[in-house]
């Protein structure tokens, strides 16, 4: 007979466990409905049937044929890419750079960085949106992705605490072999951080694939829109088209969908095992 110790473990792990699905349960429903609903015809998608009867393809047809949803998918994809690369190419240099400052000195620019991490960024709107009105980059690749690197902060953290857990003896290693800085960034710590700066690249590509606001002032054109905002090109006079919006915002997840799906060996390790394994 199990002790009462072991009785109480049991219980608070099964207890554990029914807590976690009941939160993935509430969830994934609602994607779970509109993958559901993408499929039905426009008079079942509000039925009480939750599944498809009968099932059609009509909604992707509509969405792929009469709305532009292959132009919002590249514009997004080439945005969010280059939001992902810039903010590493500032970031790796930053987060090195951070860990090399004196200890008080380092301290301050942390807490200043945070305090950036802080600040909405709907306060920076009006200034962003000035500047690129000024520069002529609205409808541009520019104005969307250049006014986006406010947010290298957080990558500038997260891989500085990569960086400080490498040992100390393999980065004194390479000086003592000759190595400048910059060779010690390149040819040491880059190959150390390829988990971690996979995990940090899949993060900054979500959120820039997420972004609403931002995308919304910078390219109103819907030839130049991204996914998030272009959706509203499902809600024509006639009322909304329920179907083909569904279908197009299935779309918009398969690419990051397969990104994590990719990836996600990769996101995990680099945040449970920081640094060297």
């Amino acid at each position: 007979m199990p002790s009462p110790s072991a009785t109480r473990r049991t219980v608070g792990t099964v207890g554990r466990h029914a807590f976690l699905l009941g939160a993935v349960a509430i969830m994934i429903l609602p994607v779970l409905w509109a993958l559901a609903a993408s499929f039905k015809t426009p008079g079942g998608i509000f039925d009480s049937n939750p599944l498809p009867s009968p099932a059609t393809l009509d909604n992707y047809r509509v969405a792929t044929r009469d709305f532009p949803v292959w132009r919002l998918l590249i514009n997004t994809i080439v945005m969010a890419a280059g939001v992902t690369l810039l903010q590493l190419l500032i970031a790796v240099p930053a987060a090195y750079a951070l860990v090399r400052f004196p200890p008080r000195a380092h301290r301050v620019l942390v807490a200043l960085i945070v305090i950036t991490l802080l600040v909405p960024p709907q306060s920076l709107i009006i200034p962003l949106f000035l500047t690129i009105s000024h520069l002529g980059w609205r409808n541009t690749f520019p104005g969307l992705i250049l006014p986006q690197l406010y947010g290298t902060g957080l990558a500038v953290i997260l891989l500085r605490d990569h960086i400080r857990a490498v040992p100390s003896t393999v980065l004194g290693a390479a000086v003592l072999d000759g190595a400048r800085p910059g060779e010690v960034l390149r040819l040491v710590l880059l190959p150390l951080l390829r988990p971690a700066l996979g995990a940090v690249a899949i993060l900054l590509f979500i959120t820039a694939w997420n972004e609403y606001l931002w995308p919304s002032l910078a390219a109103p054109d819907i030839d130049h829109a991204t996914i998030q905002p272009g959706l509203g090109a499902f809600l024509t006079q006639e009322g909304p088209e329920y179907g083909p919006l569904l279908a197009g915002s299935m779309l918009a997840t398969l690419p990051i969908v397969a990104v994590y799906l990719l990836a996600s060996r990769r996101v995990t390790d680099a945040f449970m095992h920081s640094g060297l394994r």
